[in-house]
């Protein structure tokens, strides 16, 4: 049996089309970030009339909103790795089903307490959905297409946050702000449900539990995915998840991956939460201010597109470095042009393009670049840093602005960032073609093979 694996191993090409199945594992990791990216904006959209119905400040709602940010960091750093160990599939159901629950639950609370308390849990919840619909979708694409796919998946954050405001927009004049998250209740318990009947679990994982099943060996001829059961894994199946992680010349790599990630959030964030109010500071009209706000994260859905295209055609190395600067100057260019609109929500849809796209390729990175019994730990322990500087990007804005900072001083100010992202990318491509072990493991943060 082990001799007919390992013919069978080497006789599969690497996929010149996808299986029906695939699409659909792919579809369902998607929508699992689409969650993501509701959950994330739900409380945003809730918050005027929850502000009525309990007639509080808006200030006081500030430890409201980024609870659940905080709970996805937790969640992402300390639990997302349990797949590692049960498996992709039943962590994502698990999860999911949590998430439904407590959003169902958010609706009942009564005070600021528990709202805050309800939506760290919820958030825990959320950051083990996250690195592990991103793992899952990247173990059923083929290579030659992995990047393309898994930024495809990390796209749905961003139509989450646009069904978000949709929905929201229907239910909280008949049903108040309770109705958002009975409705985001509905909608991921239905998508549990589904993934309950339709997600198989990662062939890699099972592989690794069960090299000799002659199942996944039908499923891998199925699917023709390339050979991912190499030396690298079979020498990590008795490793933690951790020592995968931090083990074998991975210690630099990982470290920098975390400093790209915690960087591009700090500003991606930053300028999420700011960007509209900066530039009606500046004397854009409250129509032009909206309009930078769509420019923004209309520009992050092309990046998680294009950019997962270039990255599987020339590799990681220079696309994403090359995103990244582009996206510091274009962040830079903004504080330039704020006295010329169009040239101004123009730099903005770059910045756009290169935060929230190159996201989603750091993401790509983490999936690629370990094995399989570690990359839910590895994915989430990057997650978790990275929401780190989510968290603080808000705040930081508001401890510019309140140091008497002009608009243009913060703007230019968050380029920064972007920039020590640029480089993170520069030095971690260079490890990986360097003689360093991690490069065996890694060739795609590179150049594309």
């Amino acid at each position: 049996m082990k001799m007919e694996l390992s013919k069978a191993r080497s006789r599969f090409p690497d996929a010149k089309s996808i299986h029906g199945a695939q699409y659909m594992v792919v579809m369902l990791c998607a929508l699992c970030m689409v969650v993501d990216g509701f959950d994330v904006q739900a409380m945003s959209y809730a918050a005027p009339a929850l502000i009525k119905d309990w007639g509080i400040g808006k200030a006081m709602l500030g430890p409201v909103l980024s609870a659940g940010l905080f709970g996805m960091l937790v969640g992402s750093v300390l639990l997302a790795g349990i797949a590692d160990r049960i498996g992709r599939r039943p962590a994502l159901i698990a999860s999911l089903m949590w998430v439904a629950v407590l959003m169902a639950l958010t609706s009942i609370v009564h005070t600021l307490g528990q709202l805050v308390a309800i939506r760290f849990i919820a958030g825990l919840g959320m950051g083990v959905v996250v690195p592990n619909a991103l793992a899952l979708g990247g173990e059923y694409s083929p290579k030659r297409l992995r990047t393309t796919l898994v930024m495809v998946v990390s796209s749905g954050y961003v139509i989450g946050g646009v069904v978000g405001g949709a929905i929201a927009t229907f239910v909280i004049k008949p049903f108040g702000w309770t109705g958002v998250f009975y409705s985001g209740a509905i909608l991921t318990g239905f998508l549990a449900l589904l993934m309950l009947i339709l997600l198989p679990e990662s062939l890699q994982f099972r592989l690794l539990r069960r090299p000799n099943d002659d199942k996944t060996v039908d499923l891998i001829r199925k699917y023709r995915l390339d050979d991912e059961f190499n030396q690298t894994e079979q020498s990590a199946r008795k490793e933690s998840a951790l020592k995968v992680v931090f083990g074998h010349g991975r210690t630099r790599p990982t470290v920098l991956l975390w400093l790209a990630s915690f960087c591009n959030m700090l500003s991606a964030y930053f300028l999420a939460a700011w960007i509209p109010l900066l530039m009606s500071a500046i004397g854009f009209s409250a129509g032009a201010s909206l309009l930078t706000g769509m420019a923004f994260w209309g520009g992050g859905l092309i990046g998680n597109y294009l950019l997962g295209y270039l990255i599987d055609r020339f590799g990681y190395g220079w696309v994403m470095f090359a995103n990244f600067v582009l996206g510091g100057l274009s962040i830079a260019g903004l504080a330039f042009f704020t006295h010329q609109p169009e040239i101004a929500v123009l730099c903005i849809m770059f910045a756009g393009f290169s935060v929230f796209g190159g996201q989603s390729g750091l993401y790509g990175i983490a999936v690629v670049f370990y094995p399989t019994k570690g990359r839910s730990t590895g994915a989430g322990l990057a997650s978790g840093v990275g929401r780190v500087g989510a968290v603080l990007g808000p705040v930081l804005g508001g401890y510019l602005l309140s140091r008497s900072w002009t608009a243009d001083q913060i703007i230019l100010a968050s380029a920064g960032p972007t920039l020590v992202t640029a480089l993170s990318i520069a030095l971690l491509s260079s490890i990986s073609r360097s003689d360093d072990p991690c490069a065996v493991s890694a060739p795609s943060v590179g150049t594309q093979s």
